[in-house]
């Protein structure tokens, strides 16, 4: 088998494999390529599988994002996606020869980490991924859907305004917002200008036939938008919000939750402490669902990965962290002062034992290392280490993706 990186003349044949993969029909895209998901795929960043005679088998990709870790660094961050591979050559080791020949890949370009949304949770935390993010949808009836006065000494945020515009109107407004929120917000990735002019992804990237409400502040300055649609049902489904402050995030979901003609409002990708269902009158009133993994994070380079977060605690750790997929392994003496981390080799004795996976399950803060002692998959070696490392590791703010790739 041959795995080699296409060329700009193999594009065509790469995404036929890949909609063959997965037993889909390709969509018809615009004159100029855009307005399919495939849109922004990065031709030197593709990779397909190939048997002795020169059919391609199995495909896999990445994106070039950048990802911010906690405490605001921007750090390049391939996404990788299109794994797939033919009906007639699965279970014979053409999906594990491409994570290997990708992750050598990404070590080679100088990438210490990588992300992926899983299609499939079984699949990936074999190859090193674990679960970092996560996200899920809140739904609120029309008639339960009033929301709490400001209690009696609260701060009353000050007064913004909200327009609503047309999808097709606003792109450059939806860009700049969202670069604005990502760079703040833990857990989030860049969606580069690409993205947006050759319309790939999901709405709002795609440009779908959507209603924006943008939120201004006081003084006129855009600081927030939803994307929706009311389907015949009555549905009101939010694709997502995107703001910068708790005031606007508020303004838009009064907006939503008081639009006439309304039976449901549907809240997409919302993160697992957003503070909606404590604002409604009545609590049980928004019920989540469809709660799940979505970025999942893969370090290639501890000591790189560890001292490019933010950190909150001071605090010292030893790490001892096997790497079953790449036959490595590794003990790490984490020490953490005034927000900074130093990561060292060392031969002191461990304080926590783990896999890679759930090294970079735990890397954003999204997932405590104590939860994963509890289930069996780091083991602490003394009593308190857990809690230590929980406080160790927490960010300034619950880690949240919004983009899909």
């Amino acid at each position: 088998m041959d795995i080699r990186t296409t060329t700009d003349q193999e594009r065509d044949l790469f995404v036929a494999t890949v909609h063959i993969a997965f037993a889909r029909f390709p969509d018809t895209p615009n004159e100029d390529g855009s307005g399919v998901f495939w849109a922004a795929y990065e031709t030197d960043r593709c990779l397909l599988a190939r048997t002795e005679d020169g059919r391609p088998v199995g495909t896999a990709a990445a994106y070039s994002f950048e990802l911010t870790l906690p405490g605001g660094a921007l750090v390049p961050a391939p996404g990788v996606t299109a794994v797939g591979v033919l009906p007639t050559h699965r279970r014979q080791g053409v999906l594990t020869a491409m994570m290997r020949h990708q992750l050598a890949e990404f070590r080679d370009r100088g990438e210490f980490l990588s992300v992926l949304l899983a299609s499939e949770s079984q699949i990936y935390g074999r190859f090193g991924y674990g679960p970092a993010t996560y996200t899920g949808r809140l739904t609120v009836p029309r008639h339960r859907a009033a929301l709490n006065a400001p209690r009696a000494g609260a701060h009353t945020p000050e007064i913004g305004s909200i327009e609503i515009l047309n999808r097709a109107d606003c792109g450059e407004l939806l860009e700049q917002l969202y670069d604005r929120y990502r760079r703040a917000q833990p857990g989030a990735i860049s969606r580069p200008p690409h993205w947006w002019a050759l319309g790939a992804g999901m709405p709002p990237v795609a440009p779908a036939p959507r209603y924006v409400a943008v939120h201004r502040d006081a003084d006129g300055v855009p600081d927030g938008y939803a994307t929706y649609y009311l389907d015949g049902a009555g549905t009101l489904t939010i694709d997502e919000t995107i703001t910068t402050n708790d005031t606007a995030a508020t303004a838009l979901a009064r907006l939503a939750l008081g639009h006439d003609l309304v039976t449901e409002v549907v809240f997409k990708h919302v993160p697992p402490d957003h503070p909606l269902r404590w604002q409604l009158a009545d609590f049980n009133a928004g019920q989540k669902s469809s709660e799940t993994d979505w970025l999942w994070v893969r370090l290639l380079d501890i000591p790189r990965a560890l001292t490019a977060r933010g950190w909150f605690t001071d605090g010292e750790l030893v790490l001892d962290v096997t790497d079953p997929f790449l036959d490595e392994h590794g003990r790490y003496l984490l020490t953490v002062q005034d927000g900074k981390a130093d990561c060292v080799p060392t031969d002191r004795k461990p304080d926590l034992s783990l896999d890679v996976r759930d090294l970079g399950a735990i890397y954003l803060g999204g997932t405590t290392p104590s939860a994963l002692v509890r289930a069996g998959h780091i083991h602490a070696h003394h009593p308190d280490v857990a809690a230590r490392a929980d406080t160790l590791f927490r960010a300034e703010r619950s880690p949240h993706c919004l983009h899909w790739f």
